[in-house]
């Protein structure tokens, strides 16, 4: 696997590659790497003739400073990881790579309303911050096809609609979220759990399912206040459960196509703030 720390010396390898005839398939991350990354990595190898998987936890995208702190930096292990699963290359980039002459408070370009529902609505600043990193890195990338989880769905949208304003060249590929046995979805956040809050924290997903199965016209509020009285009784701090349009993320106040609808919740346990998502 080649290991590259400087924007200009991946570009430029990319470019030969390119000019092959190579396809490039990208997935970014912030390390603490996965089953859930790495099953971004084998799509992409699956597709691509090279795969490029960048490392870099975004100091922009953290409306808590003390989250950005804690975030857990595991490098050697995810360089392992990325080498078993086949990557070709790695960009492992400094904070003057990805925001040149120190300019990380640059003003971000508007996203719309995306930005200001959700997760947007809780965490001001945090698309704005995902969003300059992720366009930063797709100038520096240029892929031919970008991979993303559907776990952070809202990022996912926002990142889809970017890139088909800026980078027309790009496909954007959402994946399946990669769970636990248990229904826990994969996330790096999951290490900051003990044991009792791992096996709790699997009612996330328990709660999405069984709204899922018993949702129908007029009963979609009894169902949300069923499920987050359920979860505060079990030790959540539920922010949000809400049902919301798969295309737009725009909230649905009553229950109309499943076709349409996921169900997206936000809640903490033991200090550590986790969300899932469930198409209906």
């Amino acid at each position: 696997m080649n290991i590259f720390k400087h924007a200009d010396d991946l570009s430029g390898f990319l470019k030969e590659r390119q000019k092959q005839g190579f396809s490039i398939g990208f997935v970014p991350t912030m390390g603490a790497l996965h089953r859930g990354h790495i099953s971004l990595i084998k799509e992409s190898i699956s597709k691509n003739q090279i795969t490029v998987c960048s490392i870099f936890v975004n100091p922009l995208q953290f409306n808590d400073t003390r989250d950005y702190e804690k975030y857990p930096i595991t490098t050697e292990a995810d360089i392992l990881m990325l080498e078993e699963s086949g990557c070709q290359v790695l960009f492992l980039p400094g904070i003057n790579d990805i925001y040149p002459n120190k300019n990380i408070h640059q003003k971000p370009a508007p996203i719309g309303q995306l930005e200001n529902v959700l997760e947007g609505a809780f965490r001001p600043g945090h698309f704005a911050g995902v969003y300059t990193v992720v366009y930063r890195l797709l100038k520096i990338v240029m892929p031919s096809n970008l991979y993303l989880g559907q776990k952070d769905y809202q990022q996912y949208l926002i990142i889809k609609n970017m890139a088909e304003r800026k980078f027309k060249n790009v496909c954007v590929i959402d994946y399946p979220i990669i769970r636990e046995e248990s229904g826990l979805a994969l996330s790096s956040r999951n290490r900051r759990l003990n044991k009792t809050e791992i096996k709790t924290a699997s009612e996330l997903y328990k709660s999405l399912k069984y709204i899922k199965q018993h949702i129908s016209p007029g009963n979609w509020h009894s169902l949300k206040r069923e499920q987050i009285k359920k979860l505060t009784e079990k030790g959540f701090k539920v922010e949000y459960l809400e049902l919301a349009d798969k295309y737009n993320l725009s909230i649905s106040p009553i229950f109309k196509n499943k076709k349409k609808g996921v169900l997206i919740i936000a809640a903490w346990i033991g200090g550590v703030r986790l969300i899932d998502n469930i198409f209906l």
